[in-house]
């Protein structure tokens, strides 16, 4: 309707003017409702052309949408086990949190009990070890009573040996055989003692470590288990819907006890889709203007901080079907950041609020470019002046949305 004004004063209002006052033709007279087609038909043809033509510009070359919205990041709360609640530390259905502060507990009676079983290995396998170097020591005893007995059975078999190779006739060789099978005896004596003792150092030095080990490492399993059965935040933020009691059961795939919303989520950047045929347009560095539906009245000055190179209607997803383009029923957008171009300019807009936002582009580089042509300048100068209109459109629709909601809408 503003195009179509503003045209209508270049193109119907003079020709009326001229048909009034040049040609004498009187409103109500000559000019009646039935002959003013044909009367003001130029000025008529001229301002709906010259309209179609503006709106064209203006919004190509100044986007604007309506599908801007602040959105923030939310995070489930949910346990890393299943579980019944034992207590829960937030009071009522929402609360402000700190990281690392807890949020809910869930029965530890298993992981309490598996941690209590482990510490008693370990100090089971403690006692063991002691017991091992009890089992040293004796075998060091027997080791040194095979050594004894097996020196005396040596000293006497050489000496049995000696006297028989003086005099063969003074010693039975049946008695030097016997003790030579008692030597025997005796060193077989003093492996099994020597085995004993090393068996007893292994035990000692590797497998009563290793089982010790592996009871530590049970212990902190169970330990890292118990510390899983209280859920804490791991942001800041505001716990929201949190409806969770004790006695309730969760799951961490099907049921989860709230949303966590960080703290600064959604504050200070603007999510803006524009249309696919401005693509070419939305650049980053361009400036924009938001009035948001929870600060009505004002218009936010902005500045596009970044353009996303793909649109997320063409996604697709491997599957057992073939994708038909005809499920694509809607045009997918150009998704832009704007950020506010002045430090506070976002305070007061709330996170998911729905906003109406403009784009400006600016061919200043262009214009002032020694190689650019004295018409393209001119046409490069209108179409940057013609962002006024957009930016009139906009602030009318700042000023009249809280009429349209709360009386024309029925918002109240």
């Amino acid at each position: 309707m503003l195009e179509l004004l503003l045209c209508s004063l270049l193109t119907i209002l003079p020709d009326y003017l001229y048909r009034r006052y040049a040609q004498g033709k009187r409103l109500g007279k000559e000019i009646t409702l039935y002959s003013v087609w044909f009367e003001l038909r130029w000025g008529i043809v001229t301002c709906l052309m010259l309209t179609i033509g503006l709106i064209t510009v203006v919004f190509y070359n100044h986007p604007a949408t309506t599908n801007a919205t602040a959105f923030f990041r939310t995070i489930p709360v949910l346990p890393e086990t299943n579980g019944r609640v034992a207590e829960v530390y937030i009071d009522g259905v929402s609360g402000a949190v700190k990281q690392g502060a807890p949020i809910f507990r869930l029965d530890s009676a298993k992981q309490e009990a598996a941690a209590e079983a482990a510490r008693r290995r370990i100090a089971e396998t403690d006692a063991e070890m002691v017991v091992a170097q009890a089992d040293i020591q004796v075998a060091d005893g027997k080791l040194q009573e095979a050594r004894s007995a097996y020196r005396q059975a040596l000293d006497e078999l050489e000496t049995k040996q000696e006297i028989y190779r003086r005099n063969p006739g003074a010693v039975a060789t049946r008695d030097i055989e016997r003790l030579q099978v008692t030597v025997e005896g005796r060193q077989g004596s003093i492996d099994a003692a020597t085995a004993a003792r090393q068996q007893a150092e292994a035990q000692l030095s590797t497998l009563l470590p290793a089982q010790k080990a592996s009871a530590e490492a049970e212990l902190a399993q169970a330990e890292v288990d118990l510390s899983k059965t209280v859920v804490r935040a791991g942001v800041d933020g505001r716990v929201e819907q949190f409806t969770l009691r004790v006695g309730d059961v969760v799951n961490p795939l099907m049921r989860p006890a709230g949303v966590l919303i960080p703290e600064g989520a959604g504050r200070g950047r603007l999510q803006a889709g524009f249309g696919q045929v401005e693509a070419q347009v939305m650049k980053v560095g361009m400036v924009a203007e938001a009035a948001c539906a929870s600060k009505p009245w004002v218009v936010i000055p902005m500045v596009v901080t970044g353009v996303q190179d793909y649109i997320a209607a063409g996604q697709v997803r491997s599957g057992e079907q073939l994708l038909d383009l005809q499920q694509v029923t809607r045009p997918g957008t150009i998704l832009t950041f704007l950020e506010p171009l002045y430090e506070g300019g976002f305070d007061g807009v709330s996170p998911g609020s729905s906003c109406v936002v403009n784009a400006y582009s600016n061919h200043h580089e262009e214009i002032v470019a020694p190689e650019t042509g004295t018409m393209r300048r001119i046409v490069l100068h209108a179409v940057d002046g013609v962002g006024l209109v957009h930016a009139m459109i906009l602030r009318i629709q700042a000023l009249l949305y809280p009429i349209q909601t709360l009386v024309l809408g029925g918002g109240h």
